[in-house]
């Protein structure tokens, strides 16, 4: 396996490590768990869960995927704090979301050969990314991996 090629296999190995272990998580909390703060008066679940599946939705217009599979949760769990937004989606919607979107990008991921995540992603520019040729898909990848993962600590308190 070429270095290029073990590279990448690694990091999106850890990326698919993280959606099983939250998948876990998740699957032993209830929703009613979910609707608590993760220290008072912190964010409850709910919340974190609505911001992973945006910054995930995010992900694929960085790295040239296509549209956000939910525009709608960037409002709501993004520019928002918790308790902001009017309404939300209920815990039962935010599970299927992310459900579906982990096999959108999962597919996706797929259709990519190494030396493409190695490119720029979108919010870097061609003479930035000239400067800074980290700034590619493939770190992309990484940052998000280390935020879920930041989150799911978060969400694990809940248990």
């Amino acid at each position: 396996m070429a270095t290029t090629e073990l590279i990448v296999k690694m990091v999106i190995d850890r990326w698919n490590g993280s959606i099983v272990n939250l998948n876990k998580i998740l699957s032993e909390l209830s929703d009613e768990q979910l609707q608590k703060e993760v220290a008072t008066g912190k964010n409850r679940g709910t919340y974190l869960l609505g911001h992973l599946i945006a910054v995930h939705d995010d992900m694929l217009k960085l790295l040239g995927m296509g549209e956000k599979l939910y525009p709608e949760l960037f409002e709501i769990f993004i520019k928002q704090a918790d308790k902001e937004a009017s309404q939300t989606p209920t815990v039962a919607e935010l599970r299927v979301m992310l459900e579906k979107q982990n096999t959108h990008l999962q597919e996706k991921f797929q259709k990519i050969k190494p030396e493409e995540w190695f490119e720029r992603h979108t919010a870097a520019s061609a003479e930035d990314f000239a400067n800074e040729p980290h700034r590619n898909k493939l770190n992309i990848i990484i940052t998000r991996t280390s935020h879920l993962q930041y989150h799911m600590g978060q969400i694990a308190l809940l248990k």
